[in-house]
């Protein structure tokens, strides 16, 4: 009978729909810009990267990671069996009955979904996702039911043509939302574009236990600069976009989103989403761009973004100012269970702003014009660089011509607080008889501040003079003690050093440096007699370049137990000092540096240990009564024991 074979035709009528659905969505990817990838090559390395690198992520959640190997897992298992049974008919018991194991788990898994949802946090987006566990039960429910008479347990024919009709519902139901909504769209499109987007991921370097954290180059040259409408973006860009399953958790990390300003990165993902699919966000169901209270509304109440692959972002889809509200902290990039690069887009996007339209913020186009002139964001004449040092009687490479080390400087050379951090790190130096010389006059911004604001011409043009100076001397090693500059040289320099002046050079954070020379018996320091130490880990240290232990290790040194604020290491809350945002300055309701002082003043400390001369900044610029803030070098500088000659 023709009812018999009805769920059967369902599924092969589901599974064309979703094909067609599949090509449909890669149709939308296409209409970004080519990026080469080694098609076969991601295929194969898909599983692994989904097994491993994206479940590490996911495991930081531990309910949710054995929910999603359930539920996933059983899924995709049950998924190929029921091909097997019920489109190629095949009939073999330890199939139907590894069939029905995989459904039972996938139930499981489903159950618990829907238990999470019962209440669900904040950052969970609603709407379509609450009905996703429903649909992943029915879908359970109904092939178990169904295949009960395949494997002998029921016998054939059970529950008649009423029953058929029935299970026939929970097909549509169940495996319409999990096939046909992969492609046309809906909670479950992730999967499908979830797992393309780690075959295919523009960053194939962050698998395998790899840190991938420079930015890509700007083509300059060209008719256009950085990203104006979604077909700028790269095509795989694109596909990682969509494989966004709105958990939040960038929502959560994000000092922008908690400070108030106009940036929710959830949001701006599924922004881009609308750009790319056309329509608007009428349908979203999550948290908004937070909205400024101003009296000027500024749109960003849902349903007010549309967009169209080669309509203007900022026309209509996202206000600047969200993307300008962004500290660059990679905060939402490290919590995103399908590693989407999130700052990769703001960047892009920046660079349109800044290169083609001159549209830089507040006193973006100042600082910019001002690097470009004398090499520093001040505009402090250049000369005046070696000022602090002048009672150093440190070495200058152009006199020098070799040195063990090669100390740069950056721009603290013109700030007062910063040079208390110089002069302690090269008391230190001293102390330890390190070889050391610095470029003085010749050394240039690093243009880490002019990179982020999206100017990549004056950052490439920077790069690749400082290679040229540093190509003239011979040194082992780069230290400096800021690590925006420690980022550039060791993670972004290389697309441009043709030269190879970088060739065989480690470049090192000073408090890495500095643990090395404690390690080795080189400084002789007195244990620390202060109250209560915690340490700031700098988004740049930590998240960026994987820093974590020799801040600590040197606070260990001087018999500190660092008393660890909630949000540390990875999860580090931002100062607010990254991606040039004291310079754009987009108001929202609070300072991300008070909330991070909060966060310091919660672990009872009197004293915040700090890497960064701008983090030392940020969190000295909170209002007292707070603790005081010092960096490492300058507490190691204070507990030296200097030897009598």
């Amino acid at each position: 009978m023709v009812i018999d074979w009805l769920p059967s035709i369902l599924i092969v009528v589901l599974l064309a729909l979703g094909v067609i659905g599949a090509l449909r969505r890669i149709s939308l990817w296409r209409a970004g810009q080519p990026e080469k990838v080694n098609l076969i090559a991601g295929l194969m390395a898909m599983p692994g990267r989904y097994l491993n690198d994206l479940h590490h992520v996911v495991e930081r959640d531990k309910y949710m990671s054995r929910t999603h190997v359930a539920t996933a897992g059983g899924f995709v298992l049950s998924m190929v069996l029921v091909i097997a049974v019920y489109v190629f008919h095949v009939e073999q018991k330890i199939v139907t009955w590894l069939l029905l194991g995989a459904l039972v788990l996938m139930l499981c898994g489903a159950f618990f979904v829907f238990k999470r949802r019962l209440n669900p946090p904040s950052r969970l987006s609603k709407g379509p996702w609450m009905r996703l566990p429903k649909s992943l039960i029915t879908f359970a429910l109904t092939f178990i039911v169904l295949t009960l008479p395949v494997a002998g347990v029921l016998p054939e024919g059970f529950g008649g043509v009423l029953l058929t009709l029935i299970l026939s519902v929970g097909v549509i139901v169940g495996l319409g939302e999990l096939l046909f909504g992969m492609g046309w769209g809906g909670p479950m499109k992730h999967a499908f574009a979830g797992a393309l987007h780690l075959a295919f991921h523009r960053r194939p370097e962050r698998f395998g236990g790899g840190r991938s954290t420079g930015l890509k180059p700007a083509q300059l040259g060209g008719e256009s600069h950085g990203v104006a409408k979604p077909s700028d973006f790269k095509w795989n860009q694109l596909l990682g976009f969509d494989a966004c399953v709105q958990c939040g958790k960038c929502e959560a990390m994000c000092p922008a989103f908690a400070a108030g300003q106009p940036l929710n990165p959830k949001k701006l993902i599924q922004d881009m989403v609308v750009g790319l699919a056309g329509g608007t966000d009428a349908k979203y169901a999550g948290s908004p761009h937070p909205v400024r209270k101003t009296g000027k509304e500024p749109g960003k109440e849902v349903g007010h973004a549309k967009g169209g692959a080669n309509n203007i972002i900022t026309a209509g889809l996202i206000e600047a100012d969200t993307l300008w509200s962004c500290t660059t902290c990679r905060a939402c990039v490290e919590e995103c269970p399908m590693m989407i690069e999130h700052v990769d887009a703001i960047v892009d996007m920046r660079r349109f702003l800044t290169m083609e339209k001159g549209d830089t913020p507040n006193k973006g186009s100042e600082v910019l014009e001002n690097i470009i002139a004398t090499d520093n964001p001040n505009g402090y004449a250049p000369s005046s660089r070696t000022n602090w040092s002048a009672d150093q009687n440190l070495p200058v490479m152009k006199e020098k011509k070799q040195a063990d080390v090669l100390f740069w400087v950056s721009d603290g050379a013109f700030d007062m607080r910063s040079q208390r951090i110089l002069r302690s790190f090269v008391k230190l130096m001293k102390a330890a008889n390190v070889d050391v010389a610095i470029l003085g006059d010749e050394e240039r911004d690093s243009g880490d501040l002019a990179r982020r604001l999206g100017d990549d011409a004056t950052f490439q043009s920077l790069a690749k003079r400082n290679l040229a100076t540093l190509s003239q001397y011979s040194f082992k090693k780069i230290v400096t003690t800021d690590p925006h500059a420690y980022h550039c040289l060791r993670n972004e320099y290389a697309d441009f050093d043709t030269e190879g002046a970088l060739k065989g050079v480690e470049v090192l954070h000073h408090t890495t440096f500095l643990n090395q020379l404690v390690q080795a018996g080189a400084l002789k320091l007195d244990t620390f007699k202060g109250g209560k130490v915690t340490y700031h880990d700098p988004c740049y240290l930590g998240r960026y370049n994987g820093e974590y232990d020799a801040p600590r290790d040197l606070l260990r040194s001087l018999g500190i137990e660092v008393a660890e604020m909630e949000r540390s290491r990875f999860r580090s809350r931002c100062c607010g000092g990254g991606g040039g945002a004291p310079i754009t300055d987009i108001p929202g309701e609070r300072r991300i540096a008070d909330m991070r002082m909060e966060d310091v003043t919660a672990t009872g400390a009197e004293l915040v240990a700090v890497g960064c001369q701008q983090c030392t900044a940020m969190l000295e610029g909170v209002v007292e009564p707070r603790p005081e803030v010092k960096d490492i070098a300058e507490i190691l500088a204070g507990q030296l024991i200097e030897e009598v000659h």
